[in-house]
């Protein structure tokens, strides 16, 4: 069904994407060039290299594993490559806990947000990708359908029986153990033997120094207030400016050397990660692609012809975003939460135009840029749902106001 003609929005589909994509490393030439675009980087931090989530909705883990491995760089610890499987398999476990106590009425699918990273790497630590994989079923990528399936049939046992007993924990722990691996109580790494809390401490990352900042009318400015998406099931709270301070925000973080955690919308048709650019034109249409979430996008596979733009994304005028379209994108359900991905870096265009430098977890086959695309300011204005900064990252007169 076809959505009708959006021009101040300027909030149309967009293609979609496959979860597999192509590239190089992650380090652009110092000019890059697609489909008419000629990209010069003007400020590029270092990251770890892309990686796949493959066939699993856990965006959420990998760019924020991304984020702080970034963030052990800036910090000079070296490069790290932290298992996201882990805080995966762990997140299960709670989302199940949580699945009970509301009765059945749970968010039991794979999505969550960056806040729930930090949950788990608070409480349960973290372990290398060496020491931990979660590929346990033969299968050179990640692919969680089965696993899904069974924790959507597990989940409804003790509801139905109003108790979790010690053997439905057993049974938990096994279908996680099969298909992730059994989590390691202990390991050795670099020379040193750890447990998952020892190591995540030895790492120096305080979550506490990590806030989660939107941009939405629908709760006062400078409080914090709920995001009401199906991800945020733990109901993670995150402090609210308004649209221009956001982006003030992530561009005083990226030019003091700050990486920054991203959340928005991918689903529309201007946004390509084939051809490596998402921006919002000026007028455009929508077109007949189905309605968004991040399932829909995770069911959009390589063979998929849904996956492209009907025509590569060109240079040319872009739509003014206020803060009332962004609202009104939100309030009408066209921008949703789709996707987590990782901003390090700001590139200039041709025409002057500033793009943030994004990092995906889609791998890096079929990507003009080797797993990275970018995303044009109007479309960041109008898609973002939140950004994870550093408190440090904040421009002192911002963060004064928000009593941080």
């Amino acid at each position: 069904m076809k959505k009708p003609f959006i021009i101040l929005v300027c909030i149309g589909l967009m293609s979609s994407v496959t979860l597999a994509q192509r590239g190089k490393n992650n380090k652009p030439e110092t000019k890059s060039e697609t489909e008419g675009f000629v990209f010069t980087p003007v400020v590029d931090l270092k990251a770890t290299p892309v990686k796949n989530q493959a066939s699993t909705g856990t965006c959420w883990c990998f760019a924020t594993t991304s984020f702080v491995e970034s963030e052990l760089l800036r910090k000079g610890k070296g490069e790290y490559d932290l298992s996201e499987m882990f805080i995966v398999r762990n997140n299960y476990i709670d989302r199940l806990k949580d699945n009970y106590l509301r009765q059945g009425n749970g968010n039991l699918g794979p999505g969550s947000l960056s806040h729930d990273f930090f949950r788990q790497f608070s409480e349960e630590g973290i372990v290398p990708e060496e020491v931990y994989s979660g590929l346990n079923y033969g299968s050179p990528t990640h692919n969680h359908g089965e696993l899904q399936a069974f924790i959507n049939a597990v989940a409804e046992v003790p509801v139905k029986r109003k108790k979790e007993s010690d053997q439905y924990r057993q049974i938990v722990n096994s279908i996680l153990d099969i298909y992730l691996g059994k989590a390691p109580e202990t390991f050795s790494y670099r020379g040193a033997t750890y447990t998952p809390v020892s190591f995540a401490q030895s790492l120096g990352i305080n979550p506490a120094d990590y806030v989660e900042i939107t941009s939405f009318t629908h709760f006062p400015f400078y409080t914090q207030g709920l995001l009401e998406v199906p991800d945020n099931w733990t109901m993670g709270r995150f402090y609210n400016v308004p649209l221009d301070e956001l982006i003030e925000i992530m561009d005083y973080s990226l030019n003091n050397g700050y990486t920054v955690n991203w959340d928005g919308d991918v689903s529309e048709r201007n946004f390509s990660h084939t051809n490596g650019v998402a921006l919002i034109p000026e007028i455009q249409q929508s077109a007949g692609l189905p309605t968004t979430d991040r399932a829909r996008l995770e069911r959009m596979g390589p063979g998929n012809s849904q996956a492209m733009p009907p025509e590569p994304p060109k240079p040319g005028p872009e739509a003014g975003i206020s803060q009332e379209i962004r609202q009104e994108g939100y309030e009408s359900f066209v921008t949703t939460d789709d996707h987590l991905m990782h901003v390090t870096g700001i590139v200039k265009d041709q025409n002057g135009v500033k793009y943030y430098k994004t990092k995906n977890s889609w791998g890096t086959d079929r990507n003009t840029f080797g797993g990275y695309l970018n995303m044009s300011e109007s479309f960041v204005r109008a898609k973002t749902m939140f950004i994870m900064v550093h408190k440090d990252a904040i421009p002192p007169a911002i963060r004064t106001k928000l009593g941080l």
